[in-house]
């Protein structure tokens, strides 16, 4: 009963380890970026490390934005104007601080909410010697199949967070241009019913004026 308490103790304890050390290979952030700004972030990458930038607009104007990626000599790896969302993978070919900038500079009044996920290098094993020729042990299976799981649930969890928060964001923009509407809508009746007020009461009027001058 001791050895199956420890096990599962172990199981967990080294699970929880290895989420934490493979969440620490990457830079997640969701950041407000102004009208006619520009934000930059920058990286420290060793050569021969595979490094994936993920990003996505999640609220403001048409959901686009410019996004630039430079290497170490500043020489420009990726590149794309007015982009809703976009992936890139790439190796480092030199040593040195990555670039990636992001840029609103094409809107004159538009704030932006931008997402992105840089990965740089890949999770380390979840055991050290899971790359031995010998096969795992039931326990070793179950913590893999655990982990990779654990990683697909965050997966989908950033995915249906950022699509909430671009489906709120619209419906809010939906509503705003309602209620725009409405309020104009309401304006044009209330002048439509004065002008027909003052327009009946001119026929009255006109009708009354010729009686009088007949009468006389």
């Amino acid at each position: 009963m001791c050895s199956y308490h420890g096990r599962i103790r172990l199981f967990v304890q080294v699970l929880w380890a290895h989420l934490l050390c493979g969440w620490a290979f990457g830079s997640e952030l969701t950041f407000e970026l102004p009208d006619n700004a520009k934000q930059c972030f920058y990286e420290d990458i060793t050569v021969g490390t595979k490094c994936t930038l993920e990003f996505q607009v999640v609220t403001g104007g048409h959901y686009d934005v410019d996004c630039r990626l430079e290497d170490a000599d500043g020489t420009v790896l990726y590149k794309e104007m007015k982009k809703q969302y976009d992936s890139f993978t790439f190796t480092a070919a030199k040593n040195g601080t990555y670039k990636f900038c992001f840029s609103n500079e094409f809107s004159t009044f538009t704030h932006k909410t931008v997402y992105f996920d840089f990965q740089v290098g890949e999770d380390p094993p979840l055991f050290p010697n899971e790359n031995r020729v010998t096969a795992l042990t039931q326990m070793e299976s179950a913590c893999v199949s655990i982990h990779e799981a654990l990683k697909s649930v965050i997966d989908y969890q950033t995915h249906f967070r950022l699509r909430e928060g671009q489906g709120r964001s619209r419906a809010e923009d939906l509503n705003t241009r309602v209620a725009f509407w409405s309020i104009g809508e309401a304006f044009i009746l209330l002048v439509v019913s004065i002008s027909q007020v003052v327009l009946l009461r001119s026929f009255f009027s006109d009708r009354k004026t010729t009686t009088t001058r007949v009468g006389s």
